[in-house]
């Protein structure tokens, strides 16, 4: 399927023609339906949401690579929609969890359980962002503290690589952060 582009209704700020993302949302909804409502175990309401967040996706490329397999481009894109939506359940959950865990203090507002989630899933997608060795740097440096020398005897590299892998992975917390 290939757009028309002399007749195209293009978003503002998308590279994809509305009208063949509408075409593809006609052929293949149910099908993307059925298959995010099995993996979901028939939670109908969740299932529509994420097909709805699929399409939404797909508008907001720049492009469409995949025009010759649509169901598997679909179904990549809501697979990775289900993932993170599992990540920030269970992200929610270990949250809540130990903010419970926490003697005397008052049980957090539903908005500040809603605001560290979805701090904590930036983070989380920050670091699923980076390079392996960046990401074990950071880890060991922030989460472990350990000092570069021994990350970089660690990981049998220089303490320069370990100092340009902190300063990597801190511009990319920034601009995560900052857009």
């Amino acid at each position: 399927m290939k757009p028309d582009r002399t007749t195209s209704d293009y978003a503002d700020a998308c590279g994809i023609d509305r009208s063949l993302v509408a075409a593809l949302y006609r052929q293949h909804h149910a099908w993307l339906y059925d298959m995010v409502r099995r993996r979901l175990r028939e939670q109908h309401g969740d299932a529509w949401d994420l097909v709805h967040d699929t399409f939404e996706r797909l508008l907001k490329q720049s492009s469409w690579q995949a025009q010759d397999r649509p169901r598997g481009y679909l179904g990549a894109i809501a697979k990775r929609l289900l993932i993170d939506r599992h990540r920030r359940r269970a992200i929610e959950q270990a949250y809540l969890e130990a903010a419970a865990a926490q003697p005397g203090q008052a049980a957090p507002s539903s908005e500040a359980v809603a605001e560290m989630v979805e701090q904590l899933n930036s983070i989380c997608e920050t670091l699923d962002g980076m390079p392996a060795r960046m990401r074990r740097v950071f880890i060991l440096a922030r989460m472990e503290g350990l000092p570069y020398g021994a990350i970089a005897r660690q990981l049998n590299v220089s303490v320069n690589v370990v100092q340009k892998d902190m300063v990597q992975a801190w511009q990319r917390f920034y601009y995560s952060a900052n857009g």
